[in-house]
């Protein structure tokens, strides 16, 4: 049951900082570009590969640590590092078809999924 909690109360906080940062830069710069989920996605992924390396490599700590941090916090700030962060690991095992295929088949589904959602969503 510890682990849920973790993994909630790390999700929150990091909702609430996508949103934050995400509107900050927004705010900043302009919407004609996406630059805050841009700066949202890129430091995600650094900070779950940075995160996971040091609680995997570095850190002798509690798993609940892993619930907290990368899956609760980075995962609610931004699913875009995991899927970074998976597609770097298929590379380091060797198999580039499949993370090419991974980066692929996100990127276009994705952008399809999207494209879809938004025309269900008008035809309601």
């Amino acid at each position: 049951m510890v682990k849920y909690w973790m993994v909630g109360m790390g999700g929150f906080v990091g909702a609430v900082a996508r949103f934050a940062l995400g509107s900050y830069i927004g705010n900043r710069v302009g919407s004609r570009f996406p630059y805050g989920t841009l700066v949202i996605n890129v430091s995600g992924s650094f900070l779950i590969g940075f995160i996971l390396t040091m609680l995997a490599q570095r850190i002798d700590a509690s798993p609940n640590w892993r619930y907290l941090i990368p899956i609760g916090f980075v995962g609610a700030y931004t699913t875009f590092s995991t899927f970074e962060y998976e597609t770097l690991r298929t590379v380091q095992d060797g198999q580039i078809l499949i993370a090419m295929a991974n980066v692929g088949l996100s990127v276009i589904a994705g952008f399809a999924a999207v494209w879809i959602g938004v025309v269900v969503g008008r035809a309601l």
